[in-house]
């Protein structure tokens, strides 16, 4: 089995064109869910985002993109429908603002999650609150001009597991640990009781765009990660 995870960063075009196209592909409930949002900006971006992994997908499949089914886990986590299942593809997607990052793998469960780095008043409380007592340490020795991007950093490679996991914020966050430093490769350091042990998952953390940071988790340790950068 191919063990190759793909990585996809884009910027999400939201000219009125690139909509419309993008749009077409949808389904109703994702339609639905598209006029939900109260700013026209978001909901943009939802439909560019969710209509070029429609795309990706389709590519991937052999199908049309409005003939991707999705479903949704217990947690909310998005996955083909099991008519595709024979397929044995895995997915994730995250944005934030404008930049969108896909991850496809056929070898195993995989979470993805990107964020703008940002000054945030109260991210040594957040870090406190949400870290495990390893990385808040990491995080605290940092210094005070590298805390942002540390910050940020440990966020999305938590988050990318706990996507990877299926189990979104549900996950107990103290019970795992992974590498935050700015300059030290992007690891999985520690993980207590939860499925499987930390030899089962790669992590890869890169910068999809000037002024953001992701990460992406994959199943298997001998994945190997290649980049797209649209």
């Amino acid at each position: 089995m191919d063990d190759t995870v793909e990585v996809i960063a884009t910027r999400l075009d939201v000219r009125s064109e690139a909509v419309r196209a993008r749009g077409a592909v949808l389904s109703d409930e994702e339609r639905q869910r598209a006029r939900r949002f109260a700013f026209d900006r978001d909901r943009q971006r939802f439909i560019i985002a969710r209509g070029l992994l429609r795309e990706l997908l389709a590519a991937r499949l052999g199908v049309r993109p409005e003939a991707v089914g999705l479903e949704y886990g217990v947690y909310g986590k998005p996955v083909l429908a099991p008519r595709f299942a024979a397929s044995g593809l895995r997915f994730n997607v995250s944005h934030c603002d404008d930049v969108a990052v896909y991850a496809f793998s056929s070898a195993g469960d995989i979470g993805v999650d990107v964020e703008a780095v940002r000054p945030m008043p109260d991210a040594d409380d957040l870090a406190a609150r949400f870290f495990s007592g390893r990385e808040n340490a990491a995080y605290l020795a940092l210094d005070p001009r590298e805390r942002a991007l540390g910050f940020f950093q440990c966020w999305t490679r938590k988050e990318a597991f706990i996507k990877a996991l299926g189990h979104g914020m549900y996950h107990p966050l103290d019970r795992f640990d992974v590498s935050l430093a700015p300059g030290e490769p992007a690891e999985l350091l520690r993980v207590e009781r939860s499925p499987g042990d930390r030899r089962r998952w790669g992590m890869m953390g890169f910068f999809p765009a000037p002024g953001f940071v992701a990460a992406a988790v994959a199943e298997q340790s001998g994945n190997l990660f290649v980049g797209d950068t649209r």
